[in-house]
């Protein structure tokens, strides 16, 4: 029973939850650049480089031989996920960097100083007793 609980109370917390949806969103944005990479982006440089596609660019390694497949060293996939991963990466740094930035502006927001204890209160009016003591 004490392992339900404790399951209960990790699952419930705030930062499970906000992890769960960072991932689900995480992985729906993963596809949208590898659709903007694969769709938008490598087109054009492939064009730029004489029509290379570059998903295409591989080495035979070993020819294929009756039923066996060729051995493909595919390096055309390694230059289409090293793209990949840089968009994203630069997507990412940028939204960071924006939540920090409006991070940053709230902290600058001035904001009113805490009303005074009740303690505070009692000692400054002892203190404005004494002033007027004297």
């Amino acid at each position: 029973m004490s392992i339900l609980k404790e399951f209960k109370e990790f699952a419930i917390k705030g930062n499970a939850v906000d992890m769960a949806v960072g991932i689900v969103i995480g992985a729906a944005f993963g596809k949208i650049i590898a659709s903007l990479v694969a769709d938008l982006v490598m087109p054009p440089i492939g064009v730029l480089i004489g029509g290379v596609d570059f998903s295409k660019l591989g080495v035979t390694l070993i020819e294929a031989v009756g039923d066996k497949p060729a051995v493909m060293l595919n390096y055309g996939n390694f230059i289409q996920t090293v793209v990949d991963f840089t968009i994203i990466a630069i997507a990412i740094f940028m939204v960071i960097k924006l939540i920090n930035s409006l991070k940053k502006k709230e902290a600058e927001a001035p904001t009113a100083p805490p009303a005074p204890t009740k303690e505070e209160v009692l000692l400054t009016e002892i203190r404005d007793l004494l002033k007027a003591k004297n």
